[in-house]
């Protein structure tokens, strides 16, 4: 069998990306090596746990011995690197978390995967990325696969950090690479710290929608399974050594995704139009805040003719029903300490 290392597929990306290639290439095999922090959630997962080509491993990419036992039990050809501490919040709270598993973290993976593939040939180390690793945009302008680096967050430092571990490898070791950066992303089993989970289940329950500052600022949003199918295809068909950006070709300002969200909900909901909108709270900006994200996705369109599938409204229309129609799953991880998190995050911000 191919054998492929999934970091992190217990999480929101990732939960996409293994039914993906599970249900897609029964002749791989697919190890899911995820720590189950807050965000990981294997109820997820839970239709293709018994799929005979799939493995479940609890474990921290920080444990290189770890990593080191399974490459010798699965001898793997490939790794996706998904595993990442990924919200900008807890990386201004808590920066050294976000260091460990993000530069640390990737630097075990790139060492194991290093030793254990003395020939290289048919194998490939993917590591997924984000697109805050540009910095802020302006007005107009796009980032690139040539855009500069100019992390403003310990978050996108850290991803920043991972990014040029990768690439160094590849020069310095010849180590098969690909990275790639992605836009927001959004979709079904998004953690609700998130924006548009937070806002869905905030609006469900007739509580306040916390924005940010002005409410202003513009990020590109991505279909998840948008993104999973991007994933696929790099790994089966990117170039070595190459950087591929991601994007959903939807720009939107925060307010104005939230006004939508309100008004979808409202219909959803059975509520008269307007009423969510009442519950906007703009609360005091956070510290480094990113005016704009946009993605040129045009190198992925042009070597690998992947472009987005999902409209914006489609998807957002979507990922409200979903959210509405699994109040189970949202009860499930919004109790506990994520209610604590919640409290110290936004409560506070008058």
């Amino acid at each position: 069998m191919h054998n492929i290392l999934l970091t992190g597929g217990a999480g929101f990306i990732g939960t996409h990306l293994v039914k993906r290639l599970v249900k897609n290439y029964p002749q791989y095999r697919i190890v899911n090596l995820d720590l189950l922090t807050y965000a990981g959630n294997l109820t997820n997962l839970a239709d293709v746990e018994n799929a005979p080509n799939y493995v479940f491993r609890k474990g921290d990419i920080r444990d290189q011995d770890l990593i080191q036992g399974l490459f010798d039990e699965f001898q793997f050809d490939g790794v996706i690197h998904l595993a990442a501490e990924s919200h900008v919040d807890r990386s201004i709270s808590n920066p050294l978390a976000f260091v460990e598993t993000n530069i640390l973290g990737t630097l075990n993976l790139l060492n194991v995967a290093k030793a254990n593939w003395k020939d290289t040939s048919n194998k490939r180390f993917y590591h997924i990325s984000t697109d805050e690793v540009y910095g802020s945009l302006g007005e107009t302008g796009f980032f690139t696969e040539e855009t500069a680096y100019d992390p403003r967050s310990p978050y996108s430092a850290s991803k920043a950090g991972s990014d040029m571990l990768v690439r160094a490898y590849h020069h310095t070791y010849g180590l098969p690479i690909v990275v790639s950066n992605c836009s927001n992303n959004y979709g079904p089993y998004q953690f609700p710290e998130k924006l548009i989970p937070l806002m869905i289940n905030n609006i469900r329950n007739n509580q306040p929608l916390p924005v940010y500052g002005d409410g202003l600022y513009t990020r590109d949003w991505l279909w998840v399974e948008d993104h999973a199918a991007a994933i696929d295809l790099i790994y089966h068909r990117g170039k070595i050594g190459e950087t591929y950006n991601i994007g959903g070709n939807n720009e939107r300002r925060n307010i104005d995704l939230v006004h939508y969200l309100c008004d979808v909900m409202d219909e959803l909901l059975g509520r008269s139009p307007g009423t969510s909108r009442q519950l906007i709270h703009f609360v005091k900006d956070r510290p480094g805040h990113d005016r704009r994200y946009a993605i040129d996705a045009t190198k992925l369109k042009n070597e690998l003719n992947w472009e987005p599938l999902v409209n914006p409204e489609d998807g957002l229309r979507r990922t409200a029903q979903w959210y509405l129609e699994h109040t189970d799953w949202l009860e499930a991880v919004t109790s506990g300490a994520y209610q604590k998190y919640y409290e110290s995050h936004y409560q506070d911000r008058k």
